[in-house]
């Protein structure tokens, strides 16, 4: 058949001119329903265990889950099993709702009221499908029969419930494959459905909207959300949710744009899986609402333990880039990223608002840390060399430097082809830098000052075999270096020179950066010492010794 595309039809939008959702903002979570138990595990290759199930069940209460759908109960015994265990094993908190799904047949619905027996709290979620194609292709049926099929189901709900007064009852009802059904028959069966429950006299009622599979762009289901809130009867009285498939890879969006165009609530599953792409993601559109301020109404701070138990539970791994929650979320490694977010957390306080470039949350809110955001490898830039040493190892490092390094570290990842860690970045800085080949430490020094010139003795070198300089300028650096230049006959040009006062927890007390040029040709180093002279001066040194044995290096080669 070839790759066709003239084989699809366009999704017809929906007429509408006086839309009011695009101008609304969400400045309140909607009502949440969880239905990992369910839906989620329906899509897995290998569905839970009790245990699994169990142990997902407690996350979801933990988290802050009121409603929670637990299971298809007339279409398994492990459903069904599962929910008579969380029930008479006294489970579910007080405000919690357990959730069930049923087709809309007299013989399921009555053995999901026996599956929920005894439980405080219940929704019982009843559906049945009312699409184009599948009332003419699959089910052969005309409206009148399809809605039928509706009405029918809510009166045996209705009836079960009726006689188990002392449970409190939510009715929930989907019509099936929403977004593929004309929008007047939907409100039709919706006002059918509500006419037997009614929720004006007080029960309380769900009618949820799930676009069972995505089938246009977000922005058309907004539309259908508003066009059914505002053209349905007892809309006062009950809540419409919304059931979001990531077939087109909007299920997030779609949600959100239904929630603006009128929704109450949404059903979703932690980190999105569901049948075929996923479902709606509830990690991140709750996270959504609290980057912009606005309280979720769920507590996803321990992220960790939400994956591992996720993770555990559906044996999918979580992808590194899965917003919030991924192990590479909050993680740069472009190198104008890095620079930016160390610059911007430099001048963060506790109890600022959070802007900060690149990280629309503080990682700290879902229990990660800094440590993770910047990290090095080939692509890599100054910025980020930079924080890691500043974050890691307390090492200050001046612009020139940071520049000079990072092209080391660049090589180094790309030579290794992957990602160079703090230590690997800490030890190229020591080999590289810090490192003081003995026969150049330096053991003493003693500076004079006459009016405005400096005399400096200095001693360097191992203690059998030191060496001593005297020299005179300007300052420190200027008169060792005249020592320095006298002795091996070269002219030196210091031409940086930095020094950085170290915090507590460290053994030196001072960093100092140096670049020197020697006939052309530039030599960096940097030293740590209990003072800023020292430092300073042994730095001076260790890139003296770098030009000596570049030099002698130069020479051998010649020779041989």
């Amino acid at each position: 058949m070839g790759f066709d595309h003239r084989k699809y039809v366009a999704f017809e939008p929906v007429r509408k001119t006086d839309r009011r959702w695009p101008d609304q903002v969400i400045r309140k979570a909607p009502d949440w329903c969880a239905v990992d138990l369910r839906d989620g595990n329906q899509a897995l290759v290998k569905p839970m265990t009790v245990a699994q199930k169990t142990r997902l069940f407690d996350l979801l209460v933990k988290v802050g889950f009121k409603e929670i759908e637990v299971g298809f109960p007339a279409a398994s015994q492990p459903d069904f099993d599962f929910c008579r265990r969380l029930i008479e094993e006294d489970r579910i908190p007080s405000d919690v709702y357990i959730q069930v799904l049923t087709q809309a047949r007299p013989e399921l619905i009555a053995r999901t009221f026996e599956a929920v027996k005894g439980a405080p709290n219940v929704v019982v979620h009843v559906y049945n499908s009312t699409s184009t194609v599948q009332r003419e292709k699959v089910f052969r049926m005309d409206r009148e029969g399809v809605k039928e099929i509706a009405i029918n189901g809510a009166r045996i709900v209705k009836s079960h419930a009726d006689k188990d007064p002392d449970t409190n009852w939510i009715f929930q009802y989907s019509p099936e494959s929403f977004t593929g059904t004309e929008l007047d028959y939907a409100r039709e069966v919706v006002d059918a459905v509500n006419d037997v429950w009614r929720p004006d006299q007080g029960q309380p009622v769900v009618i949820n909207l799930p676009a069972t599979v995505e089938m246009a762009t977000p922005n058309v289901f907004a539309d259908q959300i508003e066009w059914i809130n505002d053209n349905v009867r007892y809309r006062d009285h009950f809540r419409i949710s919304v059931h979001t498939h990531n077939d087109r890879g909007c299920a997030v969006a779609a949600a959100e744009l239904a929630v603006m165009a009128g929704a109450d609530r949404v059903e979703g599953t932690l980190m999105g899986n569901g049948e075929r792409t996923g479902n709606m993601d509830l990690v991140t559109m709750a996270m959504n609402l609290y980057s912009q301020g606005v309280d979720p109404r769920v507590d996803l701070s321990g992220m960790a333990e939400i994956t591992d138990v996720v993770e555990a539970c559906t044996e999918i791994a979580t992808h590194p880039r899965h917003p919030y929650a991924g192990e590479l979320v909050f993680t740069a490694f472009s190198g104008s990223h890095q620079d930016a977010i160390r610059k911007c957390l430099a001048q963060y306080q506790e109890g600022d608002q959070w802007e900060i470039a690149y990280l629309p949350i503080d990682p700290r809110d879902l229990g990660r840390r800094y440590e993770e955001v910047v990290r090095i490898n080939s692509q890599s830039g100054k910025g980020g060399v930079a924080y890691v040493l500043e974050r890691d190892y307390n090492i200050s490092m001046p612009r020139w430097l940071q520049i000079e390094f990072a092209r080391e570290v660049q090589q180094t990842a790309e030579l290794d082809g992957g990602e160079v860690d703090s230590e690997t970045v800490h030890r190229l800085f020591g080999d590289r830098y810090l490192a003081v080949r003995p026969e150049w430490r330096l053991r003493t020094y003693d500076l004079h000052r006459t009016d405005d010139r400096v005399t400096a003795v200095i001693e360097f070198g191992e203690d059998e075999q030191r060496t001593r300089l005297e020299g005179e300028g300007l300052g420190a650096v200027e008169a060792v270096a005249a020592a320095l230049e006298k002795r091996h006959g070269f002219q030196l040009a210091v031409e940086n020179y930095d020094e950085f006062a170290l915090g507590e927890g460290t053994n030196a007390n001072a960093l100092a950066c140096i670049r020197i040029q020697v006939d052309g040709h530039t030599h960096s180093s940097a030293a740590l010492a209990e003072d800023t002279t020292s430092a300073t001066l042994q730095a001076l040194l260790s890139a003296v010794a770098n030009r000596v044995t570049a030099t002698d290096s130069h020479k051998a080669e010649k020779t041989a």
